[in-house]
């Protein structure tokens, strides 16, 4: 499977989408007799009206979950294609982005962070040019925006903040217009959202969107281990990736470098941003997945034993679907 992906053979698109529906075999065996979410946080309603996913049969939920996720690993893997992080083009960061979406049971449903998937792909775009850029001011606004809009349709979006920051320190020297043209750009989303709360005489409602911000980070989780065991072969897979990628740090493009840092980053700001959702479930998790998804590309695409790095996507296969249907 892993050395079919690793050319781009339009072949691998059609195994793509089998394999994606392959990865949820075991939802369409037990289907739920109800599924149910809000597409847009209750801030966001008064401005939009979007249909609930009541609305949707459980069928037709999963099924649209899936060309989600395919669509999604379609673009992601022309994104990192493009920036050129991995050391050819192939299609495994779409396989291995499908992969990371069909690690638990709720991810194969429509949720609010699969649809902000689409944003954090395409901020993880922009992010990826602001080092070639001779001006990055429009693009931090750009990036600013596209944060704010995924935060009106989930709240903890909003932590990703903290990469535009990053993402300057990491490519370019201080420009102050830079680092507040970001914020500006969030600010321009929330500054319209204001004025119609102040229109509707509802400002101290919009006042109660920041209180999230401010909660305490659990000190305690609760989590039932067995339910995340299934994460042991992305574990070891993730950190023979980090070592190869130590191994290979110095001789990359300094671009390349700095992109997998940022990338970190990403992904430890998608896992800390829970905290804000006090009732987060275990979705949230899938806004880890296309950086994450980047490093497992990474190691599948230099990795030299044919015979254990199949068998290695074989073992992760195999115990997600086991531990699906357990």
């Amino acid at each position: 499977m892993i050395n079919q992906f690793r050319n781009l053979s339009p072949i691998n698109l059609v195994l793509l989408v089998a394999f994606t529906f392959f990865m949820r075999i075991v939802i369409f065996i037990n289907l739920p007799d109800k599924l149910d979410f809000e597409f847009l946080e209750p801030y966001a309603k008064l401005l939009l009206q979007a249909p609930t996913t009541s609305s949707l049969s459980p069928l037709l939920n999963i099924v649209c979950a899936a060309f989600i996720v395919i669509i999604q690993a379609i673009i992601f893997n022309t994104v990192i294609n493009k920036h050129n992080l991995l050391t050819k083009h192939t299609y495994l960061p779409a396989l291995l982005y499908v992969v990371g979406s069909s690690l638990f049971l709720q991810f194969l449903i429509i949720s609010p962070p699969l649809i902000c998937n689409f944003i954090l792909i395409w901020v993880m775009d922009k992010l990826l040019k602001i080092g070639k850029s001779s001006n990055a001011i429009m693009l931090m606004f750009d990036i600013g925006m596209l944060i704010a809009l995924g935060t009106l349709i989930y709240f903890p979006f909003i932590v990703l903040l903290v990469m535009l920051w990053l993402s300057l320190l990491l490519y370019r020297s201080f420009n102050w217009r830079e680092w507040i043209s970001g914020f500006v750009g969030f600010l321009t989303i929330f500054f319209f959202i204001a004025v119609f709360y102040y229109w509707t005489d509802n400002l101290n409602q919009f006042f109660n969107i920041w209180t999230p911000l401010v909660n305490k980070f659990p000190s305690v989780l609760k989590i039932n281990y067995n339910d995340y065991i299934v994460l042991a072969p992305v574990t070891i897979i993730m950190v023979l990736a980090s070592l190869q990628l130590r191994e290979n740090f110095f001789r990359s493009f300094i671009s390349t470098r700095k992109a997998f840092q940022m990338l970190f980053f990403m992904f430890l700001a998608a896992i800390v941003s829970f905290y804000t959702k006090p009732d987060f479930r275990v979705y949230h998790f899938l806004l880890c997945v296309p950086p994450g998804a980047v490093l497992l590309a990474y190691y599948f695409c230099n990795a030299k034993k044919r015979w254990f790095y199949e068998s290695l996507f074989a073992v992760l296969i195999i115990s997600i679907q086991y531990f699906l249907f357990v």
